[in-house]
């Protein structure tokens, strides 16, 4: 693993445990009862959760960042454009290409479902 950080705090009353590598779930083992997992920012995590969360339940950490991501990438090839030059191999993000791809995927794998999953030819 790369990081792995881990921890766990055992008291009188149960355990909570959480992981780095699953940053989303908190899991809480109140003695005598069952295990339960709550999400971030998710039902019972606290207001004070929901202050610190700048994306909703559901939205992984990094969400944001993603899309950071391709905003700077698509900077880039707008700033080498300007400059009459092609933009540097390394600068990758998706295209309409790539969108028109996505999308003709979704209508195949909707066709595949529609035909009980049967092999459905994705159209270019």
């Amino acid at each position: 693993n790369e990081n792995n950080l881990r921890i766990r705090v055992y008291g009188t009353k149960g355990g909570i445990a959480w992981s780095q590598e699953n940053p989303n779930y908190l899991h809480v083992s109140p003695i005598g009862k069952p295990t339960y997992t709550i999400t971030r920012s998710g039902a019972g995590s606290g207001p004070e959760a929901g202050r610190v969360s700048r994306i909703p339940p559901g939205h992984p950490e990094g969400y944001l960042e993603g899309f950071a991501n391709i905003y700077t990438e698509v900077a880039h090839a707008i700033h080498a454009a300007r400059k009459g030059k092609k933009a540097d191999k390394a600068v990758t993000f998706p295209t309409v290409d790539d969108g028109v791809k996505g999308l003709a995927f979704i209508e195949a794998a909707v066709s595949s479902s529609q035909k009980n999953g049967k092999w459905t030819k994705v159209k270019p």
